[in-house]
């Protein structure tokens, strides 16, 4: 259902280091780009994309309260993966890695901007 989700930037080449980082970790290339503005990560044939922006009116980006992105793993140690690489790169720790209930394994991150986002994986069964 959803296309993809966008989140704002005060500072897109910074911001961008980061989401090519965890978008390498996530093997999803850049597939949009409107320089100095807009760039967006996705595959064409694949599930939903994230774009990172300059808010459209000029105005400084801000965190949404209760918004988060939340990022398919393939299993635990890439969900740890995706988590150290952003911690690395200046991302603050809102959980670390482990179990979130039954069936249900993930991490919880903010990016250089304060965007709240995660890492997880489902084993259901």
């Amino acid at each position: 259902m959803i296309g993809y989700v966008t989140v704002g930037t005060n500072d897109l080449e910074k911001a961008a280091v980061f989401y090519d980082r965890i978008a390498e970790l996530l093997d999803t290339p850049r597939m949009m780009e409107d320089p100095g503005n807009f760039i967006a990560w996705g595959k064409p044939d694949g599930g939903a994309g994230i774009g990172l922006t300059k808010p459209f009116n000029g105005e400084p980006a801000s965190v949404g309260n209760g918004v988060m992105v939340a990022l398919a793993a393939r299993d635990e140690d890439h969900v740890k993966a995706i988590y150290d690489a952003a911690i690395d790169m200046g991302g603050t720790c809102e959980g670390e890695p482990g179990p979130r209930g039954e069936g249900f394994y993930a991490a919880y991150f903010r990016d250089l901007d304060g965007n709240k986002l995660n890492a997880f994986v489902m084993k259901m069964g």
